[in-house]
């Protein structure tokens, strides 16, 4: 049985930051994998890197694209660095670092692009480095996205349960894993947006926010059904998965739709907050309804919207009967999952093993994922 220690760094759809995590990986008799997160840090983005980040995502010059990507290659590396100091692990024991980037820009089916130089993070590391983690997919005919399902399935399905694993990003995405980590059965999509729309209404409503903090303006206000049923209208949301999303929808004009909306109906600040939350929680609570035939009797929440309680809570009056969890109640912070989950893509690129999980994606086959940057 191999085992091997790896860094997962990533940065998300809601611009918060980078996660870095240290895990150990060790093959178990069974085909699973067992996983120890040896540390996890947060490095937050400083307005100005996520003002450029954001400009980025909307248009930019190539010579702005080309100093970003360097310069988020350098942010990544003092990350992974700095969780590495924290977990105490001498370099030489690291088998790589798995770096996902930031995305920049995402077309289901043709092409995908993430961000983060790899050879900066190698050449500030001194450790070889595995990125570019979804064109493989997309090469194939898949999506590209979501790929954390193969780590749904290899460390945190049930023993006796079919169960669902949703992340909370700023976009959201729901796995459905059968029990004892089989891979045949594992499906997954996006469901839309996570925090992207909430706290895109809330920096628009608020610009010293960087988010809705605990809640506090969603449950201050009433949401409006009625620009609800009207955004829940849009195409994506009745399409068949396997399918993905990103900012390339749930964007700046997005938000100022439903803020434009709801104020031609006479809703205050605090009721669009409340409206963008319930927006989103129904359609997570949709999604089970109309795509989830298996038998899943729970789902746990991680991400970045699973720290909102008035996220959490409109997700599970709107999932029942279906009973919502936090991931943390049964394994280590939600935070460090998807770290943790493109720590493990590392490890089953180094190992020689697929990555994607054909019934996820609509890959035409499974498919070793990433792109090998020596130190």
């Amino acid at each position: 049985m191999s085992s091997g220690v790896v860094v997962g760094l990533m940065s998300g759809t809601s611009l918060d930051g980078i996660s870095a995590a240290v895990a150990r990986f060790r093959d178990a008799a069974d085909g699973r994998i067992d996983v120890d997160l040896l540390a996890y840090h947060s490095r937050p983005y400083t307005t100005a890197e996520r003002t450029r980040l954001s400009a980025a995502l909307g248009g930019g010059t190539p010579a702005e694209y080309c100093r970003l990507n360097f310069d988020l290659g350098g942010w990544l590396a003092n990350a992974a660095i700095q969780v590495m100091a924290e977990a105490g692990v001498a370099r030489a024991d690291i088998a790589a670092i798995a770096s996902h980037g930031q995305t920049i820009w995402h077309e289901p089916g043709h092409s995908t692009w993430q961000w983060g130089e790899a050879a900066v993070i190698a050449e500030r590391t001194g450790i070889d480095v595995i990125s570019d983690f979804r064109v493989r997919d997309v090469a194939a005919g898949g999506q590209g996205a979501p790929l954390v399902p193969i780590a749904d399935s290899m460390l945190f399905s049930s023993e006796s349960d079919w169960r669902g694993l949703q992340n909370l990003g700023g976009i959201g995405n729901i796995t459905v894993v059968p029990p004892h980590g089989q891979i045949e059965g594992v499906r997954a999509f996006d469901t839309g947006p996570g925090v992207a729309v909430i706290d895109g209404v809330a920096r628009a409503l608020r610009p010293n926010m960087a988010y809705d903090v605990d809640g506090h303006l969603a449950r201050a206000g009433r949401p409006n059904m009625q620009v609800v049923k009207e955004l829940l209208a849009h195409p994506y949301f009745s399409m068949d998965p396997p399918k993905s999303t990103g900012r390339e929808l749930f964007n700046s004009d997005y938000v100022q739709k439903l803020i434009s909306t709801s104020r031609s109906l006479g809703a205050s600040d605090e009721d669009i907050v409340a409206t963008a939350v319930q927006l989103t929680a129904d359609s997570i609570g949709d999604a089970y309804r109309r795509f989830i035939p298996e038998p899943i009797r729970e789902v746990l929440v991680s991400g970045g919207g699973a720290k909102n309680p008035a996220l959490f809570a409109a997700i599970e009056k709107s999932a029942a009967p279906v009973k919502v969890r936090h991931f943390d109640d049964v394994f280590f912070d939600g935070e460090a999952k998807e770290a943790v989950a493109f720590a493990l893509l590392g490890y089953l690129h180094v190992t020689k093993r697929p990555g994607n999980v054909p019934s996820a994606t609509g890959a035409r086959g499974t498919r070793i994922l990433g792109k090998h940057t020596p130190a």
